[in-house]
């Protein structure tokens, strides 16, 4: 008697079916995203504001893109923006790389403690603000600078921070690149995983109970979707129907794990389908798609139809942070054979396709923004360095916690300054 396919493998023994997901790549090995299906661009339909969360599904598992190959804009989710509103996306974008490298090379030579950069993924965070409101409240991850560079915040202030000197407007209390700003509605980033997303939902009830238009905007990276916290919080958004968008950057690694370890076999916007939301998931890399799926979900939301959860499919080019060194992880030159390119790139092309940029603009933008950065750096010394200060007060560390300060640690903030 034959036996059966099932039968032969559970003779194979335990260790044998264990199935270990696939990396896009290890060291030495040669970088293969074949089992990434890219559509083509144009292909997704967009659906009206009030489409069925169910009938979102092909959109969940295939890919919004409107840049095809060749940087022309195609299809139903074209958002027709003017030349200037992409050029001034493409200044954003290129503003926050330069930025990023100035930062690097100063935590490489001893400037810095720490840094982490969003090289390739400058398109997730500059497009989806230029698609919100001003008065929208962003929750983001460690990787979203670009919020802040769209809401026009000084660059000095962000390198203060990062500098934890007395210009550093949080007082020196957080790890670099973990900023806050509360005049640009920019939620103080979190060092715990995930939980921005559920005070997201809980900022967004809020809203919508006392009747205000404004949207609340979470991220989080692929491996953080593990966490409870974003289970927590697309359950409530879904039941509440609360005004905000459930944002997934899956950039492919999770410091070193890679993607497949955290999606359980599907794409992650299709998890927001089992919550009754409306799901899509978009090139992350394309400045056009992305503010296309984002002011979709965002008049979804301001209808009062409730929140949207948006995988955007990207890559992180650089490495995790300054404490990661990727090579001991994915191949020397996975990132140059990642399929959707570069953001910054593919927006250039498309605007010298309209006849509006040109290599030669492009260079003097860049010499432009380089120059500016540095200035800001030299601007962010004259408040102190970050090996001589000065820094905040340690004392200062009691003030900004409580509205009035518990009788413990009154005595301890007296036996502190007795001892300095």
């Amino acid at each position: 008697m034959t036996k059966s396919a099932s039968d032969a493998l559970v003779e194979q023994g335990p260790e044998s079916r264990l199935f270990v997901p696939r990396a896009s790549s290890r060291p030495g090995g040669t970088p293969d995203f074949s089992d990434l299906h890219i559509p083509a661009a144009g292909s997704a339909t967009r659906p009206p504001i009030d489409v069925e969360p169910g009938a979102t599904a092909p959109l969940s598992s295939g890919l919004v893109r409107v840049l095809d190959d060749q940087g022309h804009a195609v299809g139903d989710w074209n958002p027709g923006l003017d030349p200037d509103t992409l050029r001034r996306g493409l200044r954003h974008m290129l503003h926050v790389r330069v930025f990023d490298d100035r930062m690097f090379r100063m935590q490489r030579q001893g400037k810095l403690s720490f840094y982490m950069k969003c090289t390739g993924e400058e398109a997730v965070a500059v497009a989806q603000a230029m698609a919100l409101r001003p008065g929208d409240m962003l929750f983001p991850t460690y990787r979203q600078q670009g919020l802040m560079f769209v809401r026009e915040r000084p660059v000095v202030d962000m390198m203060c921070q990062c500098l934890s000197n007395a210009g550093d407007t949080i007082k020196g209390r957080q790890l670099p690149v973990l900023y806050s700003w509360r005049d640009g509605n920019f939620f103080t980033i979190s060092g715990n995983l995930a939980t921005q997303v559920s005070q997201a939902v809980g900022w967004a009830m809020g809203a919508a109970y006392k009747g205000e238009d404004d949207l609340a905007v979470a991220w989080v990276g692929d491996g953080s979707t593990a966490e409870s916290d974003v289970h927590n919080a697309m359950l409530f958004a879904s039941t509440y129907r609360a005004p905000v968008l459930l944002n997934v950057v899956n950039n492919q690694w999770a410091i070193s794990t890679p993607a497949s370890f955290a999606s359980a076999g599907m794409t992650f916007a299709a998890r927001g389908l089992g919550y009754n939301l409306p799901s899509i998931r978009v090139d992350g890399n394309d400045f056009l798609a992305v503010p296309a799926v984002t002011r979709w979900a965002a008049a979804r939301a301001r209808a009062g139809l409730g929140a949207s959860f948006i995988e955007l499919l990207t890559y992180r080019v650089a490495a995790h942070s300054t404490s990661d060194n990727p090579d001991g992880y994915r191949a020397k030159d996975e990132a140059a054979r990642w399929p959707l390119g570069d953001p910054i790139e593919r927006l250039k092309t498309h605007l010298i396709h309209l006849g509006e940029w040109s290599d030669e603009a492009h260079t003097r933008l860049q010499t432009e923004l380089t120059e500016s950065v540095t200035a800001d750096w030299k601007e962010a010394l004259t408040h102190g360095s970050f090996e001589e200060g000065p820094h905040w007060p340690v004392e200062t560390m009691f003030d900004d916690v409580f509205k009035e300060l518990p009788e413990h640690l009154r005595h301890q903030r007296t036996l502190l300054m007795s001892e300095s």
